[in-house]
């Protein structure tokens, strides 16, 4: 008997996916724990799983389409087994209400209908009969019909001053044109012709990611009444630090200890390490109660085609920086390939944004729900700074903003906070120990 496979719940607030990918086609077999399709949930692209052995008989819906939870997307049976009949709950059936019947209503005479507007006629006015027209000829030199032509002005507007009316060169020079011809031109003016399009126009249709990474933060900045703090920090010892780490193992092969560290890296752990010393920081709102937590979730900000997602590593505290830094970019990888796991970006308790790479030396995050603070670096950028003997040198210069939920914290904690990060990237040799 075929069995249907259903749409899965992937993520806790998934209520629909879209099916990006199949992997197996009407009349493939299948075996329990085959992949037989990609869709795309709320935080990333996951593959669904086949539990049965058997065949691939149907595909109750089409690469794009989204189905609810729960809804059939597949049966698998028998070879030549008919499928069953299956209600797919596409997201259009299973979201919206039926409209209400319409309320019969006395029928309401028509108004009669306009009468249309005449369409616009080019008006020529009659020309004014001259002194030099004798019949329908019109009498003018030469000279006076070649500038009368250039100009467009019509003879037979004009009064000539010459002999018996004869309409001369200063008559001509002297007149205006004649009424037809703008009245013509204003009734035939050519329609606005549209500028030629420069730039590729677009309908980008809204992905279930970005649906929900909408949806979390107009909660999140609705919700949570967001203060700003920003304290300038000396980027040089950290710039230093790095470069002297890099100059040493950047070359070695991954089994020697080689690696290379980013300044995402060196940030990430001094964030983890600075909660130690404010540990009140690394809270969240729970409505009745604050929870405070024994360990810091940290997470941090990838930038993908479809948004932004904040995969999130555990416990990050207890970790040195070389395992920060693997996990980071191991972490970096998956969310490219949308191969993340919810429960990799689920559970966080601090989270950090990074847009120093683009040159942006300032700027404040939405706090991740229901983290108590966002930390957001920018890029260490060289500037004039007065140095402790009072002297104007050339300084490295890195500005680290806090948004921070006054719900759960006040600003005295995100004061402190901040401080201690900036003592341990001023002294950033600490974080090694």
């Amino acid at each position: 008997m075929a069995t249907l496979i259903d749409m899965p719940k992937l993520s806790d607030t998934m209520t629909v996916g879209t099916l990006v990918k199949w992997l197996k086609n009407e009349g493939d077999p299948v075996a329990s724990g085959d992949m037989i399709a990609e869709v795309e949930t709320d935080k990333a692209t996951m593959e669904v799983e086949c539990f049965d052995d058997g065949v691939l008989i149907k595909q109750y819906c089409g690469v794009g389409d989204e189905v609810a939870v729960g809804g059939a997307i597949a049966a698998v049976g028998e070879a030549g087994e008919e499928a069953p009949a299956a209600e797919t709950n596409t997201a259009a059936t299973a979201t919206s209400e039926p409209e209400p019947a319409p309320v019969a209503e006395a029928p309401t005479p028509a108004p009669a209908p306009a009468a249309p507007e005449p369409a616009p006629e080019v008006v020529v006015p009659e020309p004014v009969v001259a002194a030099s027209t004798t019949g329908s000829r019109i009498k003018a030199s030469p000279l006076a019909k070649k500038i009368a032509a250039e100009k467009g002005i019509d003879l037979a507007t004009i009064h000539g001053s010459g002999p018996s009316g004869r309409i001369v060169k200063a008559d001509v020079e002297n007149a205006q044109a004649s009424v037809a011809t703008p009245a013509v031109a204003q009734a035939v003016s050519p329609e606005p012709v549209e500028p030629a399009a420069t730039l590729e126009a677009m309908e980008i249709p809204v992905s279930n990611m970005r649906k929900s990474i909408g949806k979390a933060l107009v909660a999140s900045k609705t919700q949570a009444p967001h203060f700003y703090l920003q304290i300038e920090v000396n980027g040089a010892p950290l710039a230093a630090l790095r470069k002297e780490l890099n100059s040493k193992l950047a070359n070695l092969p991954p089994e020697h200890g080689g690696t290379k560290f980013s300044v995402n890296d060196l940030t990430l752990k001094a964030a983890a390490e600075a909660v130690r010393r404010v540990p009140a920081i690394n809270r969240s709102w729970e409505g009745e109660t604050i929870q405070q937590h024994p360990n810091v979730h940290l997470a941090f900000g990838v930038a993908i085609e479809d948004g932004l997602v904040t995969p999130v590593i555990r416990s990050a505290e207890t970790k040195g920086l070389r395992e920060i830094g693997a996990e980071a970019k191991a972490l970096i990888k998956k969310a490219r390939g949308k191969k993340l796991t919810p429960n990799e970006m689920s559970g966080s308790t601090l989270t950090v944004t990074n847009l120093g790479m683009f040159g942006i030396s300032d700027f404040y995050g939405i706090i991740n729900p229901n983290n108590a603070a966002i930390l957001s670096i920018g890029a260490t950028i060289k500037k004039p700074v007065v140095n402790e003997n009072d002297e104007i040198v050339i300084g490295q210069v890195m500005k680290i903003g806090l948004s921070g939920d006054h719900r759960t914290i006040d600003g005295a904690v995100g004061a402190q906070y901040l401080q201690a990060l900036k003592e341990i990237l001023e002294s950033p040799s600490i974080m090694l120990v």
